[in-house]
């Protein structure tokens, strides 16, 4: 199966290398790495890791916990390679090419973008630009995977964001800035297809501020390229297939 790691790192020469080395001692095969963040004397990284299937997680993380200042940030299942920016644009094509299904082909595709385990577009009171929300959201369409009814985070204020439910799930909430519309996809806690039963030692981590970033910029520009196909009226809710 492929896992996930988030691991944070001291940003010197050999750091990623000893910790490369680990996860090969371990019996992890990277297939991918990915730098998030690089700054004061860290790095944060992403690794994606062939792991046998019948394998505890937790040999991972006793194996870097054992590297002088590696620190394990998140470990969780993941069902591809993490997305290129490429893949962005590739998925605006989709939704330019049948506007009509522009936001429910946005929403299937963030799960895979942002290694989240499901997505939903909800609906908030366009008038709404208070303190704690207190109009439930609803559900305009869900992703597969998504609960039948999706716990939703308090979204206010209305900017994109990252939080964290009382029940351990990590939410992004980015807003269309348009229809009362805001996008939100969630990783972890009891609810979806990736999450991963504590007995084999997943951590599913909060998103970083660069997916949070790159989650902003593909609903803005999807924003601009569905125009008017982008209303939230009382449509029922869907979920994917």
């Amino acid at each position: 199966m492929l896992l996930r790691l988030r691991v944070e790192l001291p940003d010197r020469p050999g750091s990623l290398g000893q910790t490369a080395r680990t996860l090969g001692v371990v019996g992890a095969d990277i297939v991918s790495v990915v730098v998030l963040e690089r700054a004061q004397g860290r790095a944060v990284d992403d690794f994606t890791v062939v792991w046998p299937a019948s394998a505890l997680v937790g040999r991972i993380l006793v194996g870097l916990g054992a590297v002088p200042g590696v620190r394990v940030v998140g470990v969780w299942r993941c069902t591809e390679l993490p997305a290129p920016i490429g893949r962005d644009v590739a998925l605006l094509g989709q939704v330019a090419a049948d506007p009509g299904r522009g936001l429910a082909t946005l929403v299937d595709g963030v799960p895979g973008l942002v290694a989240a385990d499901w997505a939903a577009v909800s609906v908030v009171d366009p008038a709404w630009a208070g303190a704690p929300a207190s109009v439930p959201l609803t559900v305009r369409y869900a992703s597969w995977g998504a609960p039948l009814a999706p716990a939703l985070p308090d979204v206010a204020p209305l900017r994109p964001r990252a939080v964290t439910a009382p029940d351990g799930t990590h939410y992004v909430a980015v807003p269309f800035q348009r229809d009362g519309l805001v996008m939100i996809a969630a990783r972890g806690g009891p609810d979806g297809p990736g999450r991963t039963a504590a007995a084999d030692g997943a951590i599913p981590p909060p998103f970083h501020a660069s997916e949070v970033d790159r989650l902003g910029q593909l609903v803005n520009a999807a924003a601009v390229v569905l125009g008017d196909n982008l209303i939230a009226g009382d449509a029922p809710v869907e979920h994917a297939a």
